[in-house]
């Protein structure tokens, strides 16, 4: 870690996130009683923030012996790393601001603890596991995985036959899927954009390229700070949901012309090429909301406007021949953790339950399931949101018997 001395620092910073995540600390209190993974080896591979710590805590609690890295170098939080280390004793392998090298090297020392589960914030842990250690595979129980861009990567190992765990796709849970994507992500990535420029999204185009739960949620949000929505889609069903809910919808490169800020949520390659680049305005921005940072394609951008000028410290400026000017945040990384703070806590409190039950399903039923990827259970995923509504104070309605007997008959 960077400064052990920070703990202190961090220690206040994961209990002012902990103060707004009250399913989580019900869990914690759970399995500090129950002790569900007593003797458990975790490894995980995710952002290390205060939200991420308390995830880390409830594990501890639970009995889980614990080795944490960082899933993203630019959203670490030293003073958290630090905190968890020197206040709870988890093995913690991250640091701000570290290269690719020392980024692999900290993976490495995760799974040279020999975790039986893994939680994964884009497959690395499991991908490097299977390619670089598979004597380790035996005795697995199982991983999570909470990105879609790591579900894409396992989804392909397991095509090929190569995946020989089970996984359970958390990003894929309903709850996950309200809170963690079209709640979560749509608000931190517009913070993040506005943190590293400060710019005012009313009366600008602001282009969005993907239109699934992230997408959707990108897209409403900056239509109500007053931007002109347009969105780009390869699925003829997106596109129609996107035209009937009011935006604009259009092929990439006809929107090039159009944007003033771009945000890639795709889950892939180079959405953001020379083409595009060739048509953008003078003073364009370029963000990328997606896991991983070849979204938008950084040697085509450097081939036409070089590698750029620090104009603010995450923005980098491209000057094209012709003297344009386009402007990179955060180096392409996923900009609502390199720019902002991720997810509010109340946010990832959702989804951070979904992990720490899915990781006791796994210990408790992981030998009984078959390598793949699996839905979380549907009762996990009503538990964690049962949880949050009673945090909430609100109820709902039951069936009446007679509804219920309707409903199970064909007569």
């Amino acid at each position: 870690m960077a400064d052990p001395s920070l703990a202190e620092a961090g220690g206040t910073s994961i209990e002012w996130a902990d103060a707004q995540m009250p399913v989580l600390r019900s869990l914690r209190e759970r399995f500090g009683a129950e002790r569900p993974l007593e003797g458990l080896t975790v490894g995980a591979c995710l952002h290390v923030t205060a939200e991420t710590a308390g995830l880390v805590r409830t594990l501890v609690a639970g009995g889980a012996q614990v080795a944490l890295c960082a899933a993203n170098p630019l959203a670490t939080q030293d003073a958290v790393a630090a905190a968890l280390s020197q206040l709870d004793g988890v093995e913690v392998f991250a640091r701000r601001g570290e290269d690719l090298d020392t980024y692999a090297g900290h993976v490495a020392d995760v799974l040279d603890r020999a975790p039986r589960v893994t939680l994964d914030d884009g497959a690395d842990l499991l991908v490097t596991l299977h390619a670089a250690r598979p004597d380790l595979l035996e005795g697995m129980l199982g991983g999570t995985e909470e990105t879609t861009s790591g579900l894409v990567r396992l989804r392909a190992m397991q095509a090929d036959g190569r995946l020989n765990v089970p996984v359970l796709a958390v990003n894929e849970a309903r709850a996950e899927r309200v809170f963690n994507d079209h709640y979560g992500t749509a608000q931190s990535t517009l913070d993040g954009i506005l943190r590293a420029t400060n710019l005012l999204l009313a009366g600008r185009t602001v282009v969005v390229l993907g239109y699934g739960p992230t997408g959707r949620g990108i897209a409403l949000r900056a239509r109500g700070a007053g931007a002109q929505v347009v969105v780009c889609e390869i699925d003829p069903i997106a596109g129609l949901d996107a035209r009937m809910e009011g935006f604009e919808v259009m092929p990439s490169l006809e929107a090039a012309a159009r944007g003033d800020i771009f945000i890639t949520v795709t889950g892939a390659p180079h959405v953001l090429g020379a083409a595009h680049f060739e048509r953008m305005k003078d003073g364009a921005v370029l963000a990328n909301a997606g896991h991983f940072d070849v979204e938008i394609d950084l040697g085509a951008l450097r081939a036409v406007g070089g590698d750029g000028v620090a104009v603010r410290p995450l923005v980098s400026q491209h000057t094209l021949p012709d003297g344009r000017r386009l402007n990179l945040l955060t180096a392409g990384r996923v900009v609502n953790l390199a720019a902002g703070e991720g997810h509010p806590a109340s946010v990832m409190d959702l989804s951070f339950a979904l992990q720490a039950l899915s990781v006791e399903h796994l210990a408790r039923h992981g030998a009984q399931l078959g390598a793949g990827v699996h839905p979380v259970p549907d009762d996990i995923d009503r538990e964690v949101a049962r949880l949050k509504l009673a945090s909430l104070g609100i109820e709902l309605d039951a069936l009446t018997a007679e509804q219920q007997a309707y409903r199970r008959s064909w007569e």
